[in-house]
């Protein structure tokens, strides 16, 4: 609540779901990351690719995403752990245009694809491009079942 010359001014913000990142939602079994990688679709967007497979029912949540940088490319574990990081701050804001949208439980894994260091801008705007041909494919398979 704020006060501007004796007007009262209420601000409420309404969300349907929270923009955090809790440990829950992130992928961390082996078993289902190497079933992502061999079982998994996929979708690109340059230097980005998510690689996704629909996991059981009993998934206490919807999604479940985890991400890598290549070591080969960015030996420096510092540069790997920044590209992370920007991965998963672009997945944290964008989640909520897919978790409203989609039927089922999925894992995810977001790849950086890339030769040099990204900006946060570049890796936002692939990362709402790959999550909106997700929503399109899914919807596409859905309709065809």
């Amino acid at each position: 609540m704020s006060y501007h010359k004796g007007m009262v001014f209420i601000v409420y913000f309404s969300r349907i779901m929270s923009s955090k990142f809790p440990k829950k939602e992130k992928l961390k079994s082996e078993i289902l990351i190497r079933r992502v990688f061999e079982d998994g679709k996929s979708i690109t967007s340059y230097p980005l690719k998510l690689i996704y497979l629909p996991i059981d029912e009993l998934s206490e949540v919807k999604i479940q995403c985890g991400v890598t940088a290549p070591k080969r490319i960015f030996k420096s574990a510092v540069k790997r752990n920044r590209i992370k990081r920007l991965l998963r701050e672009s997945y944290r804001l964008n989640k909520e245009k897919i978790f409203n949208n989609i039927e089922g439980s999925f894992a995810f894994l977001f790849l950086y694809l890339g030769n040099e260091m990204p900006e946060y801008e570049d890796v936002e705007k692939h990362m709402k491009v790959i999550l909106k041909k997700f929503l399109i494919k899914v919807s596409n398979e859905d309709s065809i079942k």
